[in-house]
């Protein structure tokens, strides 16, 4: 279920429960800048498939550097 979260609660997503951060952002947004150890998972190609990358044992974090 998605829920919103500030910078703090992703901080601690990552570190204590080794949340995966995945970009959704076009590639060339995504490889100018984009959080370190994120996925990049676009949003216009996310589908079954690509959505196979992410570990369903662990919490997902979806951003795009808009919503920053």
């Amino acid at each position: 279920m998605p829920t919103s979260v500030d910078r703090a609660e992703v901080r601690r997503l990552v570190a204590e429960e080794d949340a995966q951060l995945a970009e959704v952002l076009p590639r060339d947004e995504y490889d100018e800048e984009h959080l370190p150890e994120a996925i990049h998972l676009p949003l216009k190609e996310l589908d079954a498939e690509t959505a196979a990358a992410l570990d369903r044992s662990r919490p997902v974090i979806v951003y795009c550097w808009d919503g920053l």
